[in-house]
């Protein structure tokens, strides 16, 4: 793929908040928003950037290509933000509001895979814990770790593969799988664990905590 081809950013903000309490995608750390800290993140790697926000939200923030309703699951609001994205794009990076500290070589090396020939590329960090699979309070299985890890955003794709992939499929838990169900190559590159998923209200305190050592280590 030619390293020069267009690339384009979907920022995934269109939830509703329910388990959080309100929408985190507009809670503030360390004096800006969620949301804007993403699209800061994705509009230094990409050519353009299409936000999918919950519908009847207005955007205020800094201009990008387009807005969007997302739908009632993520997978919807892809989907949502994917029409909007122009036909040129060979690459298409999806990333979720709720990571917003994802640092600029993590973009680089997703869509420096893509573009080397991969479907998909995905950031993914080794697990720690072990891992069970259980039936209520009961344990069935101990599961080997070695060939697990947890996956992150943001992740890339060449724009094609993932169209194609949300007509087969509807509903995943990330676009990767969707890719992966379609038969598509989805390839692993080293994730960030600073890159934290705000998902409680306690993750706030943690990533303004990352970003005060990380402004530290840049002094």
């Amino acid at each position: 793929m030619d390293s020069g081809s267009p690339t384009s950013g979907i920022v995934v903000a269109g939830g509703s908040g329910s388990r959080f309490g309100v929408p985190k995608q507009f809670e503030t750390v360390a004096g800006a928003r969620l949301v804007d800290r993403a699209i800061d993140a994705v509009s230094a790697a990409c050519d353009d950037v299409v936000l999918v926000l919950p519908a009847g939200v207005a955007w205020d923030g800094r201009p990008v290509a387009a807005t969007v309703p997302g739908g009632p699951t993520r997978s919807a609001s892809v989907r949502a933000g994917l029409d909007a994205v122009g036909r040129s794009a060979a690459v298409v990076v999806v990333h979720d509001a709720a990571r917003p500290l994802a640092p600029p070589a993590l973009f680089d090396a997703v869509i420096g895979a893509v573009r080397a020939g991969a479907d998909a590329a995905v950031p993914g960090l080794p697990i720690s814990d072990t891992v069970k699979r259980v039936n209520g309070d009961h344990v069935v299985e101990t599961i080997a770790r070695d060939e697990l890890v947890a996956v992150q955003t943001p992740q890339a794709f060449r724009t094609d593969a993932l169209r194609a992939a949300h007509t087969v499929s509807a509903e995943a838990t990330d676009d990767a799988a969707l890719v992966e169900a379609a038969g598509g190559r989805v390839v692993v590159v080293p994730g960030d664990p600073r890159n934290l998923k705000i998902t409680t209200p306690a993750d706030l305190v943690v990533a303004a905590a990352l970003l005060v050592a990380a402004s530290e280590e840049q002094r």
